[in-house]
């Protein structure tokens, strides 16, 4: 515009002060900015100007890298791993799940001439490795990912039921299918579940549950096959079925199960497994699960026997076990589907309530086929929420970076109710043909309702005392 005075303009006078050499510039500046005016390449007399720049360059911040983002909470890459979780569970704590068969089998074959406590230590070692060994493998996940745990698991589950097969002593039924097996289901489990928490937030509980409900799954298929093998095959081959299937279900997980976060080198320390207690959320939500799992599986492990003690026949009662856990598959699924909408914690407290009223209210005073039945189908939907929920709750309260130390400790801890609850059921009943199984039943409930006050608790630390908000 005319007449107007530009003030940040620089001025003619200012101009030619910049761009004509001074008085006292070196011959070598000179030079250099006539060659430069020339269009000619500076002479040799740049290279310190250049070699400064160069340095400046070298020792410059380099840009941090953008992050992975928000995970993208479907899609066909996180549904493919939500498939491959869906496989791994299947072949992990789908065998867990079917534990009450194999009880019910050495008491009356291999190991008959032992008592019911001692042949629980079996079953309940398989559980309690399992989760036990969740710290390690949750490190290695943070380490390096879910693909070399995955494949060190398949290896291990399916040589530990191969070896279960030769099995004739009790050492060997400990460390085949007590030990070996179930460290490989738990690098299996641990590496699903946390490698599906990492597609997902918004819809990571009803991901979970489809996810868990591949045990559930397995915990229907698995006993039958074993019921009807033996008998037409023997043990051995039944049980070479049983890991041939497995292996074929490991093929489809490893080619498509990886976490959406790179995998950051941590060095194992076990304060970084003692770290997260410090954290009154993480505490109260771990003592809640300890509880609630400390009677959880009592179920799974006595109800064949205690439907056969009130004259179920064993034709029948070899159903129980599939018809939980076929109840188990929506239980796993729909209240994942719910607690996205209406806060993870508040159906956690409701389904922790509803299984242990069922074993108070319709186990304990069960006394023929019918009661058995439907507390079967019952308690299978009502307990299969723990499964699903469980490393939700964890996900929820934790940086997704630690999730995997995180969950691996908090398995590590409840995997000692894991392995106390079924010895102290056995021995609450002294005689598992002729003995009663009130002190059992009543032991189981209290327990659970136990856990699900702490589950209350947990709940109005993380998101206050008012019962409508979603938590």
């Amino acid at each position: 515009m005319t007449g107007t005075t530009d003030h940040n303009a620089p001025s003619i006078d200012s101009a030619a002060t910049h761009t004509a050499p001074s008085d006292h510039s070196t011959p070598a500046m000179s030079d250099q900015i006539n060659d430069i005016e020339k269009g000619q390449p500076p002479n040799k007399a740049t290279e310190t100007y250049d070699t400064t720049l160069d340095s400046e360059k070298a020792n410059a911040v380099p840009p941090v890298p953008p992050g992975p983002g928000p995970p993208p909470d479907g899609g066909p890459k996180a549904w493919l791993v939500v498939l491959g979780g869906f496989c791994g569970l299947f072949v992990s704590f789908g065998w867990i799940n079917c534990i009450g068969v194999f009880q019910t089998y050495y008491e009356s074959h291999q190991l008959q001439n032992m008592s019911t406590s001692t042949v629980t230590w079996i079953t309940s070692l398989e559980t309690f490795v399992m989760f036990f060994a969740g710290p390690i493998f949750g490190t290695l996940f943070d380490s390096y990912g879910p693909r070399w745990i995955l494949l060190g698991g398949t290896i291990l589950h399916v040589f530990g039921l191969m070896m279960t097969s030769l099995s004739t002593e009790y050492y060997q039924f400990i460390l085949a299918q007590g030990i070996c097996s179930p460290l490989g289901a738990s690098a299996i489990f641990n590496a699903c579940v946390n490698s599906v928490s990492t597609w997902f937030v918004k819809r990571r509980a009803f991901a979970l549950g489809v996810t868990a409900s591949g045990s559930s799954l397995g915990g229907v298929i698995f006993p039958i096959m074993v019921t009807h093998l033996i008998p037409q095959v023997g043990f051995p081959w039944a049980m070479r079925i049983c890991a041939f299937l497995i292996l074929g279900m490991l093929v489809i997980a490893n080619l498509t199960l990886k976490s959406r976060l790179p995998p950051t080198k941590k060095p194992f320390s076990v304060m970084n497994f003692v770290r997260p207690l410090k954290d009154i959320k993480f505490v109260l939500t771990v003592a809640g699960a300890f509880c609630f799992f400390w009677g959880m599986f009592l179920p799974f492990t006595f109800v064949i026997t205690q439907a056969e003690r009130y004259g179920m026949s064993p034709n029948m009662s070899q159903y129980l076990i599939p018809i939980l856990n076929a109840a188990s598959i929506f239980g796993r699924t729909l209240p994942g589907y719910l607690a996205d909408r209406v806060g993870r914690y508040n159906v956690m407290i409701i389904f922790s309530f509803l299984s242990a009223i069922l074993v108070l209210a319709l186990w304990l005073p069960s006394r023929s086929n019918a009661p058995a039945i439907v507390f079967s189908a019952l308690y299978g939907f009502g307990s299969g929420a723990f499964v699903s929920l469980a490393p939700a709750l964890i996900a929820q309260i934790s940086d997704l970076r630690e999730v995997g130390v995180r969950n691996g400790t908090c398995f590590s801890i409840i995997s000692f109710a894991a392995l106390t609850g079924t010895p102290i059921g056995g021995a609450l009943v002294s005689d598992v043909l002729h003995g009663s199984y009130t002190k059992l039943q009543i032991f189981c409930g209290v327990v659970m309702l136990a856990g699900a006050t702490l589950f209350i608790v947990a709940r109005v630390v993380v998101g206050g005392a008012r019962p409508w908000d979603k938590v």
